[in-house]
């Protein structure tokens, strides 16, 4: 097979040759065709062509097109994993990568939906009154970027790094410019290529450079656009101190590989379930993926009375380790990436041998092959080569401590970590530690017995969940749920009349003129529905009685509603009206008791109570269309829905906002919509 560019909607198949080596047999599985395209002309392509229709679409359609396009990838994955095996993965090494970068495109796209506005542009947190009358006010919204988004991905992960990059920037609306590293190019061009022909993809959405360097592409990158670089923190910091990155501002996310510990609390003993929990953990992120993860536990620090308990349980375990092609299923752990990875882990390795001792090794170093070493450096406050020298392999390196505080020292002198471990069983310690760590990671997992059954690892990034950390990790940020996308989109204050700011973001604004419905809103269809439509009901006098059969009813006999002597002391000064009747009587107010298109109402937001309501006083609602989302409809519903948010607002005779609150409805759709299919 060739490994070609896909610039501005073609492919390009001439260029220069490069052999592309299986990291297994040593030969050759692919050719890379490294052509010089036009790079200035792939970003306005880009941002003439796949920005304007992105831009078009909402953020939840683009969410339902990263959905669609993941369930796509995953009924091809079987020949994503024929690939995956050449570049030196085992089935379960690559199912982290395949798989696992399928899922995390699903994560973003759900949590993108479940969190942002169904518009283009994501209206953020609430109103900020800026005026003592209420007439100026201001709002955040989140908008698409009239850019392109580089993506620079490691050889670790070949189809991790593309979708977890690609999917936040696509529902952003910003197209991409993907570019992988050469080696294992192979499997991140079969997957780009059937995301080409799922057809799921607008045009100018997506790009494919196929090259060792990506050549003059930063020369041409403006403010409006943004790059993301997983790999070393050597080549991170040379692409990210580029003069135009600098000159223009460039957003520029760097993932950097790091020396991640792994850290066993001063309370566990060998008997304990947190030994046998660390020792696998350490072994398993020592051998997935060959040691070649960013996030693998390169220091293992450990209780200076633990250090021969750690070393022998570690060596009991990787001697179980069974090297050899991947395709076998007996093989647990395979080659390094290639013959140069292999060469470059064996030349750091000496340089870590030179100033620690060796614990175990396997001493396997054929071709692409390397056997699991552990190292132990006796003295690790003293020693900072040790929390600077990474070798990218099958190796970890044993570090004592005496107290926790220590402990801490030795976690942190690798001066920024994307991830670190803590195995205890005392959540005092879990405190102690966690918090003096976490100034210098980005993650951080405390495991005991009672979370490791269904703990994700170490090793693995969640699309839920920020993936980065600080000083060599890179101090970047990713994935992170819904905050993924937002790294990719422009936040803007907006400034102006509550009306204004209503009709520019496409959502109700708090103090926004509205528009009194002729036709009760609980009789229309979700598309009939319209923001800042709004009734306004009759008033309802309260009652002592209703105080009374609201209390009995629901067994609440606070004093304050019952007790006229205690009530007069309270800081009502008088007896009140239970908050939840208030909310019961505004309900009752506002519903429509007819069958219509509203179908349920499924919860409530925000909810404040105001203003006391007492017996003699009445209370009227007013109900507003605030914001809809359309939702997709699913084999069990009958009918296609939407969810509409309502805000309403309950008010005294005095027109004083007694209580406000967001009900949540599920309301009938007209129309089935493409999301439907």
């Amino acid at each position: 097979m060739n490994v070609t560019t896909y610039s501005q909607g073609k492919w390009i198949n001439k260029g220069k040759p490069v052999e592309l080596v299986s990291a297994v047999t040593g030969k050759t599985v692919a050719v890379l065709i490294e052509s010089d395209p036009d790079y200035r002309a792939m970003c306005n392509y880009a941002k003439e062509t796949g920005g304007p229709k992105l831009r078009s679409l909402t953020i939840h359609e683009r969410a339902f097109i990263i959905k669609f396009l993941a369930q796509y990838l995953l009924e091809r994955k079987e020949r994503y994993y024929e690939l995956s095996a050449h570049t030196g993965a085992t089935r379960k090494d690559s199912w982290i990568d395949i798989e696992g970068g399928i899922i995390t495109a699903f994560g973003i796209s759900s949590q993108a939906r479940r969190n942002l506005s169904d518009l283009p542009w994501h209206v953020e947190g609430g109103t900020v009154t800026l005026s003592r009358k209420g007439t100026f006010s201001g709002q955040h919204i989140c908008v698409p970027r009239h850019g392109v988004a580089v993506q620079i991905n490691a050889f670790n992960f070949p189809v991790w790094g593309m979708l977890e990059k690609l999917a936040p920037a696509f529902i952003a609306g910003l197209p991409s410019i993907i570019k992988p590293s050469p080696l294992g190019s192979y499997l991140a061009h079969a997957v780009f290529q059937d995301m080409i022909h799922s057809g799921l993809l607008p045009e100018g959405a997506v790009q494919f450079i196929a090259a060792d360097k990506p050549g003059d592409l930063l020369d041409h990158l403006t403010s409006q656009d943004s790059v993301a670089f997983t790999g070393s923190a050597e080549t991170g910091l040379k692409l990210k101190s580029h003069p135009n990155i600098i000159a223009n501002n460039v957003r520029f996310n760097l993932e950097a590989d790091s020396l991640n510990a792994a850290i066993l609390g001063p309370d566990v003993t060998p008997n304990m379930e947190e030994f046998r929990l660390f020792i696998e953990e350490v072994a398993s992120e020592m051998t997935a993926k060959t040691g070649q993860k960013c996030t693998a536990i390169r220091r293992v620090i450990v209780p200076k009375e633990r250090v021969d308990d750690v070393a022998k349980a570690l060596e009991k375990r990787l001697e179980r380790t069974v090297i050899g092609d991947p395709a076998n299923k007996e093989t647990t752990m395979g080659p390094l990436a290639g013959e140069l990875q292999q060469k470059r882990f064996l030349s750091k390795l000496q340089q870590l041998r030179d100033i620690t001792d060796t614990v175990y090794s396997q001493g396997i170093s054929d071709r692409a092959f390397a056997g699991c070493r552990v190292l132990i450096c006796h003295q690790p406050v003293q020693v900072s080569e040790i929390h600077t020298i990474e070798a990218f392999g099958p190796m970890t390196t044993i570090m004592p401590y005496e107290t926790a505080e220590e402990a801490v020292v030795i976690a942190n002198k690798s001066d920024g970590s994307l991830v670190g471990s803590l195995f205890t069983a005392d959540d005092e310690i879990a405190r102690q530690i966690t918090h003096g760590c976490a100034p210098y990671h980005g993650r951080f997992m405390v495991i005991s017995r009672y979370s490791a059954g269904e703990s994700t690892g170490h090793g693995s990034p969640i699309a839920s969940l920020v993936h980065g950390g600080p000083g060599r990790a890179g101090g970047g940020e990713e994935l992170g749920g819904a905050r993924a996308v937002l790294h990719y989109m422009q936040r803007v204050a907006l400034q102006g009349s509550p009306t204004t700011l209503m009709n520019i973001a496409g959502q109700y604004i708090k103090g926004a003129e509205t528009t009194e419905a002729t036709v009760h809103p609980f009789k229309k269809y979700f598309e009939e529905l319209n923001i800042g439509e709004a009734l306004t009901t009759h008033p309802r006098t309260v009652t002592e009685e209703d105080v009374v059969q609201f209390g009995n009813l629901t067994g609440d006999h606070f004093y304050a509603h019952f007790d006229e002597e205690a009530a007069k002391k309270s800081l009502f000064e008088k007896r009140v009206a239970h908050g939840y009747f208030v909310l019961s009587a505004a309900a009752g107010l506002f519903v429509h008791p007819d069958p219509g298109p509203v179908l349920l109402n499924y919860g409530l937001e925000d909810l404040r109570f105001l203003a006391p309501v007492a017996p003699g006083d009445s209370i009227r609602a007013k109900l507003i269309v605030k914001r809809k989302t359309r939702r997709q409809q699913r084999k069990t519903d009958k009918e296609p829905y939407g969810m509409v948010w309502w805000d309403v607002e309950v008010t005294n005779s005095e027109n004083d906002l007694v209580a406000e609150y967001t009900i949540l409805t599920l309301v009938k759709r007209k129309n089935r919509l493409d999301i439907d299919k």
